[in-house]
């Protein structure tokens, strides 16, 4: 009995993250203008890494040179991927956002199949090819037009961020890394950039949080407290307490999450056309997934020595990384 009350309420959590990460495209739909994107991304990532770094200095724990090193550089791919999506949100709608990043899910096997040599079944690239004409057909919606800037932009955020888990893969597996300290550096790198770069274009930090009211102020802060630091947590403790591929299916439905929420409550207008677009979108980037993850347990690991932390890296790479 214990044991099923344990495993609903890491459930529970799970796809309350799921349906937490599927808002924010609706709510930085709201919070943003092609204006204030930088603005909103260094005051977000400012107060993230702020909140990160008074944990990292409770638990007393100091941050490894290498944790530092490797922090930065995947900080700076971070960075691109916040840049990419949330400019894309700008210019296209949260349904299209939401469900247009979910191709990470189908590119990042593609380039770490590229990296390491090892070829993926020939049944991927078919649910890969299904995930791409449903995004074609939900861009265009009725009137089959090619894809917005806004789409295209959130396509290239998909794209980095594939690169950003693969070089995450790449640089820490087999590494006494803490995953809390990298995500730490990341997103102070991500302060770093967006806040200099703030001050060169769009809107000021100062003039955003100006304009902030008290709805924008509340949204703002579920973004960063509940889809960011919250999410990040929930997501390194289920992973101890339940399968890396059960995580990874309840996190899985973020994109379901994200069509609802842009249907229902932001009321994008989505044809049948679209409709099979996002059925088509859904339908691929799970087999996909599937595919790959049948594969990859099929495939034995190769023996390394690995601390503990290191371990759950490799645990959480096998799980929908989001970033929004």
């Amino acid at each position: 009995m214990i044991t099923l009350l344990t495993r609903f309420r890491v459930d529970l959590l799970l796809i309350l993250v799921a349906a937490s990460w599927g808002s924010t495209y609706l709510v930085a739909k709201v919070l943003v203008t092609p204006s204030s994107v930088v603005a909103l991304l260094a005051v977000r990532m400012l107060l993230a890494a702020v909140v990160m770094a008074v944990i990292v200095v409770a638990r007393r724990n100091r941050v490894t040179r290498g944790e530092l090193r490797v922090g930065v550089v995947l900080g700076v791919l971070l960075a691109a991927v916040f840049a990419f999506e949330t400019f894309g949100i700008a210019h296209t709608s949260a349904t299209n956002a939401g469900l247009i990043i979910s191709l990470t899910m189908v590119f990042t096997p593609i380039l770490e199949s590229v990296v390491t040599g090892r070829r993926l079944p020939g049944t991927f690239f078919f649910a890969a090819m299904i995930a791409v004409i449903g995004v074609v057909l939900l861009a265009g919606n009725s009137a089959f037009t090619p894809p917005s800037f806004g789409d295209l932009l959130v396509l290239g955020a998909a794209i980095v961020r594939a690169v950003h888990v693969t070089t995450m893969q790449k640089l820490s597996s087999g590494k006494p890394m803490d995953s809390l300290h990298l995500t730490t550096v990341q997103l102070a790198t991500c302060a770093l950039l967006f806040c200099a770069t703030s001050m060169f274009t769009g809107e000021s930090i100062a003039q955003y949080v100006a304009q902030l009211d008290l709805a924008g102020g509340t949204l703002f802060l579920y973004l960063v407290l509940v889809c960011t630091v919250f999410a990040f947590f929930i997501q390194t403790w289920a992973v101890r307490r339940t399968s890396p591929s059960r995580v990874s299916l309840l996190l899985g439905t973020e994109p379901i999450w994200a069509a609802i929420i842009g249907v229902t409550i932001a009321r994008d207008n989505v044809s049948l056309v679209g409709y099979v677009g996002i059925a088509l979108i859904l339908a691929g980037t799970a087999w996909g997934r599937s595919v790959e993850q049948n594969r990859r347990r099929a495939v034995p690991p190769e023996p390394t020595k690995m601390s503990v932390a290191s371990h759950s890296l490799e645990k959480e790479r096998d799980t929908p990384n989001h970033y929004m």
